[in-house]
C-alpha cells in the first residue's frame, strides 16, 4: 500500500506548487513560549509566493488565505503580512505568517520541534498564492521519503523545490541560488583543488578544508562548530556545482543515466549531512588537546555490533573491567534529535548517562524530560540555546563545558 505522504508529494510535485521545506524549531512551535509563534519563511521566499505584498507604498500590507496541515486534516485561514514600516519612518522590514490557531494548530505544537515540515503553495495564473498546504512529518520513515525526493535538511537550513515548467517560480528560484552562493567559504572553480575535481573529496578532506578556511582557534568550541558548518555547506555547495553542473549540461543519454546520477548526487549529500557534525566534532577535540586513543576513540566498539560515536577516555578503558565505571563518558552526535535520540540508549552499556550532541534547534518540555528519564544529557552549542525553551536552558551542557568535563 502506498503511504499517504507519497501520495501527497505526487501532488503537490506538479506545475503551479512551489514547495518550501524546513525543519521546526523551538521559535517557530510553541515551545519557546513566543509571542511571534509561527513558522519562519524568509522574505523573499513570502514575498514571491505573494507578490502582491510588494507594495513599498501601502504600510504592512497583508493578505489571508487558506492553509491546510494534510498530514493532521487542521484548516486555518493565515494571514502573510510585511511589516515594513522600514519605509514609513521605522525600522522593522520582515514578513511572516500569522494567525495559525494558537495551541490548536500542529504546527505550532511543541512536540513538533525539530520535525521536517513541507510548505506547498499553490499559485493562480498571476503567480499569486490562492492556497497552501502542509505536511508535518510524524517520524524517521516520512521524513526518509521527503528527504530522497528534495535531499537532505539540517535544522537552521531550507530548501524550495518546483517543477522545472513552472514559469511563476523561476524569478523566486534564481534568487534563492544567488543567496547560497558567492559567501565567503564559497570556492571559485579555480579555488578548487585541482584533485577534487577529477576524484570527489571525502568528508574528512572536505573538513579540513573548512578548517583552512575558518581556523577560529580563537573562538570557543560552540562558536567554532556552528560557523565551520555554515562554512563546510558553503564548500560543498560549491564542489558540486562545479563537479556536476558540468556534466548536466553535457545532457544524457536515456532516463537511467539520468536517474543514476541524480541518486548519485542526492547520496553522496546524505553522506554528507549524516557525518559531518561528527567530523567537525572529532576535530574540535583535537584541536582542544584531546589525543585520539588516549582521551577519546572515535566510532570505536563498545559491544558486538554496537558503535557509539565516541567514547572517553578510550575503547581500551571501556573494555577494561577494572577501569572505573565513573570515569567512563560516552559522547554521541545527531543533527537531529526528534525521534533519533533513543538510538543511543543501547550504546555502551557500562555507561548509564549518554551524552548527546545535537544541532536541533529546539525541543519540547516534553521531549526533554524524555531524554532526562532516560538519562540523557542535550550537549548543545551555546549559540543555539535561545531556540530551547527558557525552562530547559540551565540544564543544557555546552561542547565547551562537556570538553572541560572529559579533560578533568
Amino acid at each position: 500500500m502506498k503511504p499517504k505522504l507519497i501520495s501527497w508529494i505526487d501532488d503537490v510535485k506538479t506545475p503551479g506548487y512551489i514547495c518550501y521545506i524546513k525543519r521546526l524549531s523551538g521559535n517557530d512551535t510553541l515551545a519557546n513560549g513566543s509571542h511571534q509563534a509561527g513558522p519562519y519563511v524568509p522574505k523573499k521566499v513570502l514575498l514571491g509566493v505573494f507578490p502582491s505584498l510588494k507594495n513599498k507604498n501601502e504600510k504592512n500590507p497583508d493578505i489571508w488565505f487558506d492553509l491546510f496541515i494534510d498530514s493532521h486534516n487542521d484548516q486555518n485561514e493565515v494571514r502573510a503580512i510585511w511589516y515594513n514600516n522600514k519605509f514609513h519612518g521605522g525600522t522593522r522590514n520582515e514578513a511572516r505568517l500569522t494567525n495559525f490557531g494558537g495551541s490548536n494548530s500542529a504546527l505550532l505544537d511543541p512536540d513538533n520541534t525539530g520535525a521536517l515540515v513541507v510548505f506547498a503553495f499553490l499559485l493562480d495564473n498571476k503567480c499569486q498564492t490562492e492556497v497552501c498546504r502542509v505536511w508535518i512529518c510524524s517520524d524517521e520513515l516520512e521524513e526518509r521519503i521527503v528527504e530522497d525526493w528534495v535531499g537532505p535538511i539540517d535544522p537552521g537550513q531550507w530548501q524550495i523545490w518546483y517543477d522545472e515548467e513552472f514559469d511563476c517560480a523561476k524569478t523566486l528560484v534564481t534568487d534563492y541560488e544567488k543567496d547560497l552562493t558567492k559567501k565567503s567559504c564559497w570556492l571559485d572553480k579555480d579555488e578548487i583543488p585541482k584533485g577534487w575535481l577529477e576524484n570527489y573529496p571525502s568528508g574528512l578532506e572536505i573538513i579540513k578544508k573548512t578548517v583552512e578556511l575558518r581556523p577560529s582557534y580563537k573562538l570557543l568550541p560552540d562558536e567554532r562548530i556552528i560557523k565551520r558548518r555554515e562554512c563546510e555547506f558553503e564548500v560543498f555547495k560549491s564542489l558540486e556545482e562545479a563537479v556536476e553542473f558540468p556534466r548536466i549540461k553535457k545532457g544524457f543519454k536515456n532516463i537511467d543515466e539520468f536517474l543514476s546520477r541524480a541518486q548519485s548526487i542526492l547520496q553522496r549529500r546524505k553522506s554528507r549531512s549524516g557525518y559531518s557534525l561528527e567530523l567537525h566534532t572529532k576535530e574540535i577535540f583535537l584541536e582542544e588537546n584531546l589525543k585520539e586513543s588516549v582521551h577519546f576513540s572515535h566510532q570505536p566498539e563498545s559491544e558486538k555490533g554496537k558503535k557509539p560515536d565516541f567514547l572517553f577516555p578510550s575503547e581500551e578503558a571501556y573494555k577494561n573491567s577494572g577501569f572505573p565505571t565513573s570515569n567512563l563518558k560516552m559522547l554521541a552526535v545527531k543533527t537531529t534529535c526528534k525521534d533519533r535520540w533513543r538510538q543511543i540508549l543501547n550504546e555502551a552499556e557500562r555507561i548509564e548517562k549518554k551524552h548527546l550532541l545535537t544541532i536541533q534547534e529546539g525541543v519540547s518540555e516534553n521531549q526533554f524530560n524524555e531524554m532526562k528519564k532516560s538519562s540523557v544529557q542535550l550537549v548543545v552549542p551555546e549559540p543555539l540555546f535561545k531556540k530551547y525553551p527558557e525552562k530547559i536552558r540551565p540544564q543544557l551542557q555546552t561542547l565547551e563545558s562537556f570538553i572541560k568535563e572529559v579533560k578533568t
